[in-house]
């Protein structure tokens, strides 16, 4: 059976980071993990401490960007076939993850996203974030031709080459949407399956209102920079 990991990013996750780590366990037992500590302040690293967890912890506050592209470099180095992104805050369900890596051996794929708009089971996030996606989706469509229903998925699959390129080279911040258009614009084969969400299990979303006006200015100007650029 082909390696696989499962990425964990976490900051300021205690309420959740045990609940993420045992559904991986007890619906996906053929996948490794590791937490990737970005500097938790709420005791977050002590928890995973006590619990035996598998973790790296960041030395300073780094951002999502920083906390997946060191796990794509431990999979990189440890000899990994696939690994996936499940954010440390308990939105995403490990029971999908067994199914994911069969397609994605099966039908030879590079990347595979989880969309929660597919199916349209599940927490379908907020109104003004739907907004928010179904702009990316436009914008992803106009710059590569391939519609993704649901681009800012942190639930995504990738293989061992896009693994590599990923933990060489990775945006620091929001960074789904450039990244899609980064793979699709290499020529990697992206493809979606439907996934059920939840809501956040404890803790607060990092994308405050001020931030959120930040993400739809860099964003959508990343991703045409990322489409033109090669």
């Amino acid at each position: 059976m082909k390696k696989r990991l499962v990425i964990i990013p976490a900051f300021n996750e205690v309420g959740s980071i045990e609940r993420t780590v045992e559904d991986i366990r007890k619906n996906a037992p053929s996948f490794d993990y590791v937490i990737i500590n970005d500097h938790s302040m709420d005791g977050t690293k002590e928890l995973c401490d006590r619990l035996g967890y598998n973790m790296v912890t960041l030395s300073i506050n780094s951002g999502i960007g920083a906390a997946v592209q060191t796990g794509y470099l431990y999979g990189h180095r440890f000899g990994y076939d696939y690994a996936i992104q499940i954010d440390g805050d308990g939105q995403h369900d490990a029971k999908f993850l067994e199914k994911m890596a069969d397609i994605m051996e099966e039908e030879q794929i590079n990347m595979l996203i989880g969309s929660r708009f597919l199916g349209g089971e599940g927490f379908q996030s907020t109104g003004m974030r739907r907004v928010g996606i179904r702009f990316f989706t436009w914008l992803i469509r106009m710059l590569t031709g391939t519609t993704i229903t649901d681009p800012t998925s942190g639930m995504r699959m990738v293989d061992k080459e896009v693994m590599h390129m990923f933990a060489n080279d990775y945006p620091k911040d929001y960074p789904e949407p450039e990244t899609a258009v980064t793979v699709l614009k290499r020529g990697y084969r992206v493809k979606e399956i439907p996934v059920e969400m939840k809501a956040r299990a404890a803790g607060q979303s990092s994308i405050s209102f001020k931030r959120s006006i930040y993400y739809m200015i860099k964003v959508p100007l990343a991703c045409i920079m990322t489409a033109f650029g090669d």
